[in-house]
Formats: C-alpha cells, sequence, structure tokens
C-alpha cells in the first residue's frame, strides 16, 4: 500500500512537472511571437518612412561613385546596379503599401462605426495582436456558419 502511495505521489510530481515545462515553452513562445511582431511593426514604419528612401538612395549614390564601382568587370557592375534598384524599389513598396493600408483601415473603420449593429471590437484591428485578430477570425467564422445555417444573425461580444 505504502510502495503505490509513493508511485502515486511519483506520477503526480512528473506530471506537474511536465505540464510546468510545457506552460514555459508556451509562455516562451508567446512572447518570442509578440516581440517578433513589435519588430515587424517597427521595421514596417522605418522602412515606410521618407526619409529611410533618402538616405537608401544617398548611399546608393555614394556606393556608385565609389572608384572601386569602376574597376569592376561590367557584368558585376550591371549586377551591383541591378542590386541596388532593387534595394530602393524596398523602400518605395513599402510605402506604398503603408499607404494603402492605412487608407484601406480608415475605409473600413468608418464602414464599422457608422453601422449600428457592427461589433466595435472590430474598429482598429490593424493594433490588434496576431493572436487577437485570429481569435476575432474564428468568432466571425463560427457566426457564418450559423447564419449559413438558417440561424438569426447576432453580434459577437
Amino acid at each position: 500500500m505504502k510502495k503505490e502511495t509513493h508511485k502515486i505521489n511519483r506520477e503526480g510530481k512528473r506530471a506537474r512537472a511536465d505540464s510546468h515545462w510545457k506552460h514555459t515553452i508556451l509562455d516562451l513562445y508567446r512572447r518570442a511571437e509578440w516581440i517578433f511582431e513589435r519588430l515587424t511593426a517597427i521595421a514596417t514604419i522605418v522602412l515606410g518612412n521618407s526619409m529611410a528612401f533618402i538616405i537608401a538612395l544617398g548611399v546608393e549614390i555614394f556606393w556608385l561613385s565609389n572608384k572601386r564601382f569602376y574597376s569592376q568587370d561590367i557584368h558585376y557592375a550591371i549586377g551591383d546596379v541591378i542590386l541596388g534598384f532593387t534595394f530602393l524599389s524596398l523602400f518605395i513598396i513599402q510605402k506604398s503599401f503603408n499607404h494603402f493600408s492605412a487608407s484601406l483601415h480608415l475605409k473600413i473603420n468608418e464602414l464599422v462605426a457608422s453601422h449600428k449593429p457592427a461589433n466595435n471590437a472590430v474598429i482598429n484591428a490593424e493594433e490588434k495582436s496576431e493572436a487577437e485578430i485570429t481569435e476575432l477570425s474564428k468568432e466571425y467564422a463560427d457566426l457564418a456558419r450559423k447564419d449559413k445555417g438558417g440561424g438569426s444573425r447576432t453580434t459577437v461580444n
């Protein structure tokens, strides 16, 4: 009887330790995801800024005016020019995407705010974390399934 109690206690401790490690790993994953989202937001702001493009253009002009550039074989020089334009186009694309995205968010926020039965939880959804957006998406997918099934439309809380 005493051996069985001791065995059960060991198994319980092992299960608690396993559960603790699972929660620790999950917490680390969530923290890493949050940090990645913050870094992505910062990179989007920095790369989509007009000053970033001006700095990149200055670096490109300096690089093209460097004497080492002209001493290279013509194929390497052409490849470097293409690489430079690709580098600069990153900033242009990011800036245009930021502009498009901001205007789209503004339009959607206006539509949601002007519709009385709409759920205001989706206003400024671009500021929510990926996990929050995923959760809202699941709620709306469930709502759409219920609506297709002939149920009455209700708002998501």
